[in-house]
């Protein structure tokens, strides 16, 4: 006979507290304690004495009570997520700088720290001691605002492993490096990851920040997800990255590798890529790889902003060249896209980064190209969104990755 395993009831109320959090993040209106015991199963005997704990600790705050529509009852008091109370702060290496950010649970973001830097071949000992200091300034002054940090998340453009291992990260020349023997990563705890996949976490709506609201409900305004929609996120800079977000929960694969677009090979006698094949679609979209075809610049040069910018201009303008290498890159990004929505059966892609600042009229080219290569095309009608979190989304959802770490084991942070 199987024997039961009782109960704690500190896990259990634990865990309705999570629930609790994470209900009121994704709604998009606030909520009542009745709303929310309806929403979550919870008895409202339980939502009054945890949501009576959460008030105590400045997780919520009362709003005006709401008469309701018939005129009858007691008005209910809608509760929403407290400013400056708790905050998670994401630190990010990229290949054009590195910096920090702080960000609240009610979803403003508190502070930010950035360096402008080509970081190819950079040094990564100096980057760590750097990027230390930026942070102990951020986090003293985060602190003597009253605000509790809840965990710290570092976004790295590679492959990073469960065991903080960095296995690659082709586009800085940084290959396996153990994460744990800086003393960053081991005094602030950091849970480092891919930086596309964390600039997916930031698109979820309520992943873990408030939803922003909105006088309709997500799901009736065209271009705009919901906190279970699924996507795929293409993050768009001097390399791609990807990333497959399933029903508002981000897809790692087995090893936490999965979503790497920028190496799907659209030509196996393509150029040469830095991960060691041919084709890839990074050689063709990323960033140098078009200012290179456009003919502005190349090597080191074809980095700085002076030269995208030209590309864009050069592209607005009908430059041939760089209107060339733009048709070309957009053929291998629909080819990769059409690709993957097959293979995942997701209908929906978000292009962010470099792509993002083309106009509307090309993402709008790629949604139409894309319709005409999906397998289901009879019954799949893709979308291509530009993202809502578009300023440093791989920095936003590394403090996320920290700000997560309280609404799943709230009760490590309460003082009770």
């Amino acid at each position: 006979m199987t024997m039961l395993k009782s109960i704690n009831q500190e896990d259990l109320r634990n865990h309705n507290l999570s629930v609790i959090i994470d209900t009121i993040l994704r709604a998009p209106r606030p909520m009542s304690r009745a709303d929310l015991a309806k929403a979550t199963g919870l008895t409202k005997a339980t939502l009054s004495l945890l949501g009576g704990m959460l008030l105590e600790q400045g997780v919520v705050c009362e709003l005006k009570p709401e008469v309701s529509l018939s005129g009858y009852g007691r008005p209910s008091t809608p509760l929403a997520v407290a400013a400056d109370r708790w905050a998670g702060v994401g630190l990010q290496i990229n290949t054009d700088g590195y910096g920090c950010l702080a960000q609240d649970l009610n979803g403003s973001v508190i502070d930010v720290r950035w360096v402008d830097s080509d970081m190819r071949g950079a040094n990564p000992d100096d980057i760590f001691d750097q990027l230390d200091s930026m942070v102990r300034s951020l986090v003293c002054q985060i602190k003597r605002k009253g605000i509790t940090i809840t965990g710290y998340g570092l976004a790295l453009p590679g492959l990073v492993t469960d065991d903080m291992y960095l296995l690659m990260a082709p586009n800085l020349g940084w290959k396996h490096l153990n994460l744990g023997a800086y003393q960053l990563v081991r005094r602030l705890d950091l849970i480092a990851g891919n930086e596309a996949k964390m600039a997916a976490m930031a698109q979820i709506p309520g992943y873990a920040s408030q939803y922003r609201y909105s006088s309709e409900p997500a799901v009736a305004v065209k271009g705009r997800l919901s906190p279970s929609d699924s996507f795929m996120y293409i993050s768009t800079d001097i390399g791609i990255g990807g990333a497959v977000v399933r029903s508002g929960v981000i897809e790692t694969g087995d090893r936490g590798f999965a979503g790497e677009l920028g190496h799907v090979s659209v030509d196996l006698h393509g150029p040469s890529c830095r991960c060691g094949r041919h084709g890839c679609l990074e050689t063709y979209a990323g960033r140098t790889a078009l200012v290179e075809a456009a003919g502005i610049a190349s090597g080191r040069e074809a980095v700085n902003a002076k030269a995208v910018e030209e590309l864009f201009q050069r592209w607005e303008d009908g430059d041939n060249q760089a209107v060339c290498a733009v048709n070309r890159a957009v053929d291998a990004l629909v080819s990769v896209m059409a690709s993957a929505i097959n293979l995942a059966d997701i209908d929906t892609v978000m292009i962010g980064g470099f792509w993002s600042h083309f106009s509307r009229d090309l993402i709008k080219t790629l949604e139409g190209r894309l319709a005409s290569q999906i397998v289901a095309r009879d019954r799949v009608s893709p979308r291509v969104l530009l993202p809502e979190v578009a300023d440093r989304p791989a920095l936003r959802g590394a403090a996320l990755v920290g700000l997560r770490q309280f609404v799943d084991n709230p009760l490590a942070y309460f003082h009770l």
